[in-house]
């Protein structure tokens, strides 16, 4: 009976655990929660850049027009923000600190007018150092550069000017030549290259003095004219290089009555020397666009930020920059433009 007793005791005890088990599921075991694809996150936009033009000078129209090509440049391309800085006066030590700021900003690209190529080299080459894409303008010797960009070859252009010098003079008289600074490449190039066309093919031509220095200042050309009348009353020829020279020439030439007598040829726009062409006083600017200049800079500066191939051939859109020749590291367009009173009247800068 007792074994019966302990039996039936065992016996219940396991009824009473089997109870508490629950029973099996006739569900699937819980699968861990199948993992989300991640949330699709927006293309990342074009890379942003700081773009930035140091000029001459600021506040003389050339390179108020070569401003606007730049800023037409920044509204073209959404992803550049691109601004212009320059000096108050034609110094090339004032463009040093301002390209230094720069430097400190840590911009994207310079793109540099110097007024002496020599005096940047030190403060580009920090730029380079720095990964900042340098491209000149006006400078084929600059070294401390990613590219320099010319208008036209300078010394065929400064033939060219002599070609039109010598038939206003008739291949004889005196002459004499002006440039903004003894220091800047691109005027000395261009003098250098007529006075060699004038040794070259126009014997009876003679050069009076050596290059007058004007620092980009109309009132310095024009007194340095009013001098160089006193001393040489025969000069026939003039030839500027700075877009400010021929006015101020044409204002002494005016001012002496002697816009029959002689003829003034150079580089500068409708809007300095216009009314000296419609009085003669002045016969023929020649120039390229500023605009078109300061926009092909900043393209060119694009185009080496973002890897594009640049060299012999490179075309950029831009007329007179279509197809660049390619010397070294300097590229030439074919952008230079003669205005004379008779068609003045289709430039508006």
């Amino acid at each position: 009976m007792k074994k019966l007793s302990v039996l039936f005791a065992v016996l219940l005890s396991i009824a009473m655990i089997a109870g508490c088990v629950p029973a099996p599921s006739t569900q699937p075991a819980a699968q861990p929660a199948a993992q989300q694809p991640a949330t699709q996150q927006p293309a990342a936009s074009a890379e942003k850049y700081q773009m930035a033009t140091v000029v001459k000078i600021t506040g003389i129209n050339w390179f108020n027009v070569m401003e606007t090509g730049v800023k037409k440049f920044g509204t073209d391309n959404p992803n550049v923000t691109a601004f212009q800085k320059g000096p108050e006066k034609a110094d090339a030590a004032l463009q040093v600190p301002i390209i230094e700021d720069l430097i400190a900003q840590k911009v994207n690209s310079l793109c540099v007018v110097p007024m002496s190529p020599e005096s940047l080299e030190p403060v580009l080459k920090k730029a380079m150092d720095n990964k900042i894409t340098v491209i000149t303008h006006e400078a084929s010797n600059q070294q401390n550069m990613d590219w320099d960009i010319e208008a036209f070859d300078n010394t065929a252009y400064g033939a060219h000017l002599m070609d039109a010098l010598a038939k206003g003079m008739g291949e004889e008289g005196e002459y004499a030549v002006y440039v903004g600074a003894l220091t800047s490449k691109s005027h000395n190039e261009w003098v250098d290259g007529a006075i060699a066309r004038q040794k070259e093919k126009y014997p009876k031509m003679t050069l009076v003095v050596d290059k007058i220095e004007t620092a980009d200042d109309s009132q310095k050309a024009y007194e340095k004219t009013k001098e160089l009348l006193k001393a040489h009353p025969n000069v026939k020829g003039f030839e500027g290089s700075a877009s400010t020279d021929v006015g101020g020439i044409g204002q002494a030439i005016e001012e002496a009555g002697l816009a029959d007598k002689t003829f003034v040829v150079g580089t500068s726009l409708v809007s300095i020397a216009g009314k000296y062409l419609t009085t003669g006083a002045v016969d023929m600017i020649s120039l390229w666009n500023p605009a078109d200049a300061g926009y092909a800079c900043n393209k060119l500066a694009l185009m080496k930020l973002q890897g594009k191939q640049i060299g012999d051939g490179t075309d950029l859109g831009i007329p007179g920059y279509n197809k660049l020749i390619a010397k070294g590291k300097v590229l030439y367009g074919n952008a230079w433009i003669d205005i004379t009173k008779d068609n003045m009247d289709k430039y508006n800068f």
